[in-house]
């Protein structure tokens, strides 16, 4: 029976950075992937020769000083990557249909302040008193920064009340609400739903900058592989455990995997959804308590995908400079409304990609969606799925793709669809038990899973841990991490890879 120091479970974005960690300060590593190779949903996917990105798009946060920057230092693969910083002045537009108008969105939040400002001359005091609520969470959030992040974090009131109860005492104007709500997009929760603190967390890196990164999702991947070969750290995939054994004090001595196999570990850090988590946890360790909170955690918002090519001799200039998001009304609550029957909230986001001795115009449009819109289908797989089900994607796809038309006319007769995946394709993909974008709801009042589970050397990471997104997942494994390391080792390693 192999014995490592520590066994990571899952190796998407969170996985691969807490492993990495461990490895860093010394540790032996084993991660674990269920998929048949690491990455998650960062890696890309191809198509007939054509990449596509899965579940990493854009970012905030790498601008020089920005959160990710420093997350990427210290993991030593920022030289490794190499970003693609959108427009400055319009890195995301949203289109609101009800009022027939288009708003750009720069980044850098004296641009933005002053650009709403523009749009909305009479809410002047609302702006400012909005990003400076933003700024006042941000700056008392210690894990908004690595070099914050030993300090003890506490709540702070905008903890405590919604991002729809903030905007409402700020402002009556519906236009200005919904575009100060709209990048509620990027965790999937609604307003009325979310903390206003939380809400603050996810934005803050996109309001300082926008950024795709070259070669997408699988160059985060490719730069994590080639550390974490650097650093001697055994991947293992198709691997899950499947048993916790000899547990004594509450501590795990041995892990059953799929195959049969056993290791053991002094720590096991599960990366992996919440309820994948309990299923995993023996029933007489877990209180009915802890088991209802897992229970209770809600889905947060996932999308029906399509995506596209235009023909290689199609030219348009600044192709992939912006973010497209089209919004049918100003209404994001019911956006985000599994009940919600109207005209879905549609993104599009276009790259040029180079593989080889070919360049590709892409689109990846993206509607959202949930899992109850495919719930008379949930028993099925990929590949099998009924008629029924080939028909409800073959309706949406034209929806989408007059939609994209509708706003992009040039592109009639220029655009191929080359694949399209609905809630239950990112299910089977992906190992996720709902196939939602941002793992779990990050709602108000609500206690996630993060660090020390109810047996000693077990915890939990990853983005239903501390925030959605990447910038979430990663930063929660610093903070487990910190947990799990020597803290005074821990806080070298940080600010010597800083300094570095």
């Amino acid at each position: 029976m192999k014995k490592y120091d520590d066994i990571v479970v899952g190796s998407g974005i969170s996985g691969m950075t807490m492993a990495l960690i461990l490895a860093m300060n010394g540790r032996k590593v084993l991660l674990l992937e269920k998929g048949p190779s690491i990455g998650g949903s960062v890696s890309r996917f191809y198509k007939n020769g054509i990449p596509f990105d899965t579940g990493f798009h854009f970012t905030g946060g790498l601008q020089k000083d920005g959160i990710l920057y420093d997350i990427l230092t210290v993991l030593e693969i920022r030289d490794l990557i190499r970003p693609i910083f959108l427009a400055e002045d319009r890195a995301n537009c949203f289109f609101i249909e009800s009022e027939g108008r288009q708003y750009e969105v720069p980044y850098g939040i004296e641009n933005i302040k002053n650009k709403f400002k523009e749009y909305f001359p009479g809410e002047a005091s609302a702006i400012d008193r909005y990003f400076g609520m933003v700024q006042k969470v941000c700056d008392v959030t210690p894990s908004m920064d690595l070099r914050t992040m030993f300090s003890e974090h506490i709540l702070a009131d905008e903890d405590f009340v919604t991002l729809e109860e903030v905007l409402n005492k700020l402002t009556k104007h519906r236009v200005l609400k919904a575009l100060l709500s709209a990048l509620a997009m990027c965790y999937g929760v609604k307003p009325e739903e979310i903390s206003f603190a939380n809400h603050s967390r996810m934005c803050m890196g996109l309001y300082h900058s926008v950024a795709r990164i070259e070669n997408g999702g699988n160059a985060l991947v490719q730069a994590f592989k080639k550390k974490l070969q650097d650093h001697d750290i055994e991947i293992r995939c198709s691997r899950h455990i499947t048993e916790l054994a000899d547990i004594n004090n509450k501590k795990v001595g041995r892990f059953i995997l799929n195959t049969g196999e056993e290791v053991s570990a002094d720590n096991c850090i599960l990366t992996i959804h919440p309820k994948e988590i309990l299923k995993i946890l023996p029933g007489q360790y877990v209180s009915r308590a802890f088991a209802d909170r897992v229970s209770d955690f809600e889905s947060s918002a996932g999308f029906f995908s399509v995506f596209a090519v235009l023909d290689s001799d199609f030219e348009e200039p600044d192709f992939d400079s912006s973010i497209l998001s089209i919004f049918p009304h100003c209404d994001v609550n019911s956006l985000l409304d599994p009940a919600y029957k109207g005209e879905p909230a549609l993104v599009i986001i276009k790259s040029v990609e180079h593989t080889k001795d070919k360049t590709y115009k892409t689109i990846d449009a993206f509607e959202i969606s949930f899992s109850e819109h495919v719930k008379e289908w949930e028993d099925s797989k990929t590949g099998s799925r009924p008629r029924a089900y080939q028909d409800y994607k073959r309706s949406r796809v034209n929806a989408i793709i007059n939609r994209i038309i509708k706003v992009f006319p040039q592109y009639k007769d220029k655009m191929q669809v080359v694949d399209s995946a609905s809630v239950l394709t990112f299910r089977d993909y992906l190992n996720s038990p709902d196939g939602s974008a941002y793992g779990i709801k990050q709602k108000v009042g609500q206690i996630n899973l993060q660090g020390r589970l109810p047996l000693r050397n077990l915890y939990a990471a990853g983005q239903s841990s501390l925030l959605p997104g990447i910038i979430g997942a990663m930063m929660s494994s610093f903070i487990v991490g910190r947990t799990i390391l020597d803290e005074k080792k821990f806080r070298e390693f940080i600010f010597r890879n800083l300094t570095t």
